[in-house]
């Protein structure tokens, strides 16, 4: 059963710490992280949390999605498997030959 929980529409105010206690009342929470901006350190509105045992994910999912925080209902789902991206550059280049 899976422990870790997708949590979106957050309010930007939102901190990791905030996520766990409103997150705690459904059992043990093993970590809660609320993703930030690199550039400008403002919360993207969404996180993750891990709860204990894969009840007390489910129990946090029955009672947390479409609860309204700080005036946001929350999306609260089993976390996805994070995508592999491809290497950056877009590939190409090669080389051109021919004469002048």
């Amino acid at each position: 059963m899976i422990n870790k929980l997708y949590v979106g529409n957050l309010a930007y105010s939102i901190r990791d710490e905030d996520l766990q206690q409103h997150f705690a009342e459904f059992g043990p929470v093993t970590s809660a992280k609320v993703m930030m901006d690199r550039d400008s350190g403002r919360s993207k509105g969404f996180g993750f949390v891990e709860m204990g045992s894969g009840e007390a994910a489910q129990a946090a999912i029955r009672g947390m999605h479409g609860k309204t925080i700080d005036g946001r209902a929350l999306v609260v789902n089993e976390a996805r498997p994070r995508e592999e991206r491809s290497g950056g550059f877009g590939g190409g280049g090669g080389q051109r030959r021919g004469g002048y």
